[in-house]
């Protein structure tokens, strides 16, 4: 190792002796989980679980019904409010045991989860991965603070989610690459650990922030600066363009620890690792970014493409700047993009995606306009439940952009068709 990488790791290394991340209460029962004598479900079994479920006990806290879907890892409970469960599940004598952790969207309120459901009270269907089950009842509790258990809960199955709802490509997408440190998770925005983690919050898709480094790397970072919202306080300061990835690599960390990630190595682990189906890059750089992301984002389609992977990436374009860019390169009309612009401009670059502001509203005209040519709607950010509900009910977006996607998630199943 040269001297240069050598100083480099010795100032990162102390950088990590120095700088503790920001602390996140999230509930786990450690090594007093109920879960360690259990065996994982299979995706079948998992699948029957899937439904709408009415709640009998902690309705108060809840609401009155709730969405329960399996993602590649989570099970994923989805309430009407901005609530949502995060609860890992095994079977034991086909007795199937739940555990996680209960979570309000808009503050940090938290609790402990701990819950089963019985053989005779679907347990068994849910083994034998019976598609129409009978009966399920999940019977449990959940906490309020810390990792008790002090409150009941009570889910009985209602019904399955609408087959129509799921052969919809519908896309709920995640901001920031699955969501904000702001939101007090328990990792970092655009980071790899996150896209891990959103598929357990409802996600099927991320938007992720790329810009350059000034050694031309496209690397995954939101804001124009590294600063102490995002990154633990370290040695550089200023523009991300201003550094070189391997100063990036072995000086900064991200607030919960993290590395600043490339975009190619964050894509890849999109394909190898997940079953996200739609990524949305929003280019930051207002200077030409296109010819150092657009070779990345076709080997990553190939690559997608050679696994078997329903997967699409897009090239953001949200501004005449970037759309002038993207023009001048070579067969920008079959480069698979989004535009957020007019939809003259979504003509003029062939973009598979419109995605206006969410505050322009519904504009159901210019989302069948685009249904018309084959193309598909995106509506960004939308958080509220109100508008996220009214959307879902009376719009025709193919896919909303939110930083809690619970809440997409819950209206999108509610839905019969």
């Amino acid at each position: 190792m040269n001297r240069y990488l050598l100083n480099l790791l010795c100032l990162a290394l102390l950088m990590a002796g120095c700088n503790k991340p920001k602390e996140v209460a999230v509930p786990s029962a450690g090594p007093n989980s109920i879960l360690k004598e259990t065996s994982p479900l299979s995706m079948v079994s998992r699948n029957t679980m899937d439904g709408i479920y009415k709640v009998t006990s902690g309705n108060d806290l809840f609401g009155d019904q709730v969405v329960i879907k399996w993602s590649r890892l989570k099970m994923t409970i989805m309430c009407s409010d901005g609530h949502y469960f995060v609860l890992d599940a095994g079977q034991l004598d086909s007795v199937i045991m739940m555990q996680g952790y209960w979570r309000y969207c808009y503050n940090d309120r938290t609790g402990a989860v701990s819950a089963y459901i019985s053989r005779e009270e679907g347990g068994r269907d849910i083994m034998k991965a019976n598609p129409h089950p009978q009966e399920i009842i999940i019977r449990g509790g959940y906490g309020s603070s810390g990792n008790e258990i002090n409150n009941a809960l009570e889910f009985v199955y209602l019904r399955p989610i609408s087959p129509a709802v799921l052969d919809k490509h519908y896309s709920i997408l995640a901001h920031r690459s699955g969501g904000r440190t702001s939101d007090h998770l328990p990792v970092s925005e655009n980071s790899i650990d996150m896209i891990n983690f959103t598929e357990g919050l409802g996600s099927t898709g991320i938007e992720i922030d790329v810009q350059l480094t000034s050694d031309g790397v496209p690397v995954l970072y939101h804001d124009a600066d590294l600063n102490i919202r995002l990154t633990q306080k370290g040695p550089l300061s200023g523009p991300i363009k201003d550094f070189t990835y391997t100063q990036l690599f072995f000086l900064v960390r991200l607030i919960h620890g993290e590395r600043i990630p490339r975009l190619k190595d964050a894509l890849m682990f999109v394909v190898d690792s997940t079953l996200l189906t739609d990524v949305y890059l929003d280019m930051k750089e207002k200077v030409p970014t296109m010819s150092a992301v657009i070779p990345i984002q076709q080997e990553m389609l190939q690559r997608a493409k050679d696994k078997g992977r329903q997967l699409n990436i897009y090239i953001g374009l949200a501004s005449q700047d970037a759309i002038d860019d993207f023009m001048n390169q070579p067969g920008f009309m079959d480069i698979p993009s989004l535009c957020e612009l007019s939809t003259d401009d979504v003509a003029r670059v062939n973009s598979i995606v419109w995605s206006p502001r969410w505050t322009e509203g519904t504009q159901n005209e210019l989302v069948a306009q685009m249904h018309n040519q084959g193309r598909v709607a995106w509506t960004w950010t939308l958080d509220d439940v109100d508008w996220i509900r009214q959307f879902i009910s009376d719009g025709q977006f193919d896919g909303i952009l939110t930083n809690y996607p619970f809440i997409v998630g819950y209206y999108h199943y509610m839905r019969e068709n």
